[in-house]
């Protein structure tokens, strides 16, 4: 197995849009005469699979005030959240050799298996469709297709998950959303540094790193693995590849095509507010508002300001510009309606 790192001029790249771009440019230009693994951590950010709707898997507003990024990967499967404190892996297996492994999960997680058995860790098992447990608990979730003759596959490890942050961020705040996305099915996650041996309990991911890919690629030294390294030519046509997509809201956001959602509020001094609102690729189609508040001017002026904007804060705050919302919804406020549209807490109730 050939080893290609995400090092550019000798230093780790950790921003999650350009690891997936890597992985596509290798996945869709590269073909070497053995299976490939792309090792890779990345900063916070959630990974959704391919027919998931963003707005129904993440906490979009704590994503935005802690820089938590989202990318949309090309394969299915459900969310993940995924930082520098936790090792992904990313494989390109070749089939022209009879390789078998194609849907294989037991097969794929078998050397990985063998690499945390060696580091004491015990109770693992492949179980359901695609997920390795540890004693019951979910430490890792996997992927695959094919593309171009090969198998494309991936999976992370749950070294030492961030608990608090994956559970906030992977919580939407509840909208009466109508949708046809997959979504994700949450589990117990668990963690494999509590399950290793005493003496690996403090290794860092690198360590680890290091330790698990000796036995992917059946060494004893990592540095008599085979190893590809990327020249600035292929970096500069994976800094494309990130921009165009993974690193394109229209791609992460704006892909899943139609869905509504409504919500619904009594606010003091305001009454009641109804909002239904129909998405189409990320984009407000349409909006209709109604309750038992007061206006001064006709609430479809303000609907018609709305629809065409993407659903994000920024664009909502910037269509608004130039007028007053409190026109049309009494004692309401620009952002505060922005806010409730979100499901944005109020600063008052963090």
């Amino acid at each position: 197995m050939i080893i290609i790192e995400p090092k550019r001029d000798g230093e780790w790249v950790y921003d999650q849009g350009t690891l997936m771009a890597l992985q596509a440019y290798v996945r869709d230009h590269i073909f070497l005469d053995d299976d490939i693994v792309m090792p890779y951590m990345c900063r916070p950010s959630i990974q959704i699979g391919l027919y998931q709707n963003a707005f129904e898997e993440v906490n979009q507003p704590y994503m935005d005030e802690h820089g938590i990024g989202l990318v949309r990967r090309e394969t299915g499967g459900g969310a993940i959240y995924l930082d520098d404190r936790n090792m992904s892996y990313c494989f390109l297996f070749n089939t022209d050799n009879g390789n078998d492994i194609y849907g294989n999960y037991d097969k794929l997680y078998a050397p990985i298996i063998k690499a945390l058995k060696k580091l004491g860790v015990e109770g693992l098992q492949q179980k359901g469709r695609n997920d390795l447990t540890l004693n019951g608990q979910k430490i890792s979730g996997a992927a695959m297709t094919v593309v171009h003759g090969r198998v494309y596959a991936g999976f992370s490890m749950l070294l030492d998950p961030n608990y608090e942050v994956m559970d906030i961020v992977l919580k939407p705040n509840q909208k009466k959303m109508a949708s046809h996305a997959v979504q994700s099915v949450r589990a117990r996650v668990g963690a494999l540094r509590q399950a290793l041996a005493d003496e690996y309990k403090d290794i860092t991911v690198e360590e680890y790193t290091e330790l698990t890919l000796k036995e992917l690629c059946q060494v004893d030294d990592l540095k008599d693995a085979k190893r590809y390294v990327l020249s600035e030519e292929e970096w500069a046509a994976i800094d494309q590849i990130a921009n165009e997509r993974y690193n394109n809201w229209d791609w992460n956001y704006g892909r899943f095509r139609e869905f509504q959602f409504k919500v619904s509020d009594r606010f003091e001094g305001v009454g009641t507010l109804h909002i239904g609102l129909s998405i189409k690729k990320a984009i407000i189609e349409d909006i209709q508002i109604s309750g038992d508040f007061f206006a001064v001017k006709p609430i479809q002026e303000l609907e018609a300001k709305l629809q065409g904007v993407p659903l994000r804060k920024d664009a909502m705050l910037e269509a608004l510009e130039g007028i007053q919302v409190s026109d049309y919804i009494t004692r309401m406020t620009n952002e505060g309606l922005i806010d409730f549209i979100l499901q944005i807490p109020q600063a008052e109730e963090a």
